[in-house]
């Protein structure tokens, strides 16, 4: 039985996380854990996620470390914000504990800083942008794609809810990252991100990113590969948040054999070349 924590517990994806856990017969919520000092602290994690008691508080960040070390925790997921996971990647590293971390937005910096902690406490991680199966093998897909379309114009298109902090989404990065290393391009080069004004006309290296924000889209995103007289799109739309919960239980089935030290992605989980 694999133990898991949950941050952002009693969040849209965190309450579903708790959820799904509870309907897999090899893992367990042994730990919920929310922003610190929440108002929330003492409530039942099951109850807060809107099904039966589990017998699991909600604590507050601030007692991570010791709700941890008690709760016996194997894996911690976050879905958090990028300033509070790096933090909660320190912890939860520094205590042996093995994390699944969708969180979105980190800088450079921030992502060293969470390599460095893997890789210091030799624990099992798994970090993706998007968890969602179907968006890996997006990925995988333009990875094989722009090598063959390197002379195509390439425009990439990302849309989310109104609430979304961040943009371009980890998503709509990640395929930009993957299209412009199998092109051998620097991304601090190539990457145009939205258009306004007299722009000059689009240099052939250049690859477009542009975010969409509005209601309660969950995620969508489009690149096109643009060529003279024909145009190929490769598309992928979560049609509900649970596409994303779906590859974290594979995540965390995952943990207990990955490479200690290292940050695997979603290829690693998948089995993707």
């Amino acid at each position: 039985m694999i133990k898991v924590a949950v941050t952002g517990a009693a969040g849209r994806m965190g309450s579903g996380i708790i959820r799904k856990i509870t309907e897999q017969d090899d893992m367990e919520v042994v730990a919920a854990i929310e922003m610190p000092n929440t108002p929330l602290a003492g409530k039942d994690a099951g109850l807060q996620a809107g099904i039966e008691e589990l017998g699991v508080e909600i604590v507050g960040s601030e007692k991570l470390e010791e709700t941890l070390k008690a709760s016996g925790a194997e894996v911690l997921v976050d879905f958090t914000i990028a300033h509070a996971a790096v933090n909660t990647i320190k912890v939860a590293t520094s205590c042996g504990v093995g994390v699944v971390v969708g969180t979105t937005g980190f800088s450079d910096e921030q992502m060293a800083e969470n390599v460095k902690n893997i890789k210091d406490n030799n624990v099992p991680a798994v970090i993706s942008s998007n968890m969602a199966i179907g968006v890996n093998v997006f990925f995988n897909t333009l990875k094989k794609l722009a090598p063959l379309l390197y002379d195509f114009d390439i425009e990439i298109i990302e849309a989310h809810h109104n609430q979304k902090k961040d943009a371009p989404s980890g998503t709509a990065m990640t395929a930009f990252e993957v299209i412009a290393d199998e092109l051998n391009r620097d991304t601090e080069e190539v990457g145009v991100f939205g258009r306004k004004g007299l722009v000059g006309k689009r240099t052939p290296e250049e690859i477009g990113v542009h975010a969409i924000r509005g209601g309660d889209i969950v995620g969508d995103h489009t690149v096109m590969f643009v060529g003279d007289g024909e145009r190929l799109e490769v598309k992928h739309q979560a049609h509900t948040r649970e596409v994303f919960i779906a590859g974290v239980i594979r995540a965390i089935r995952y943990i207990p054999s990955a490479e200690k030290g290292i940050v695997s992605s979603m290829n690693d989980v998948l089995g993707l070349e």
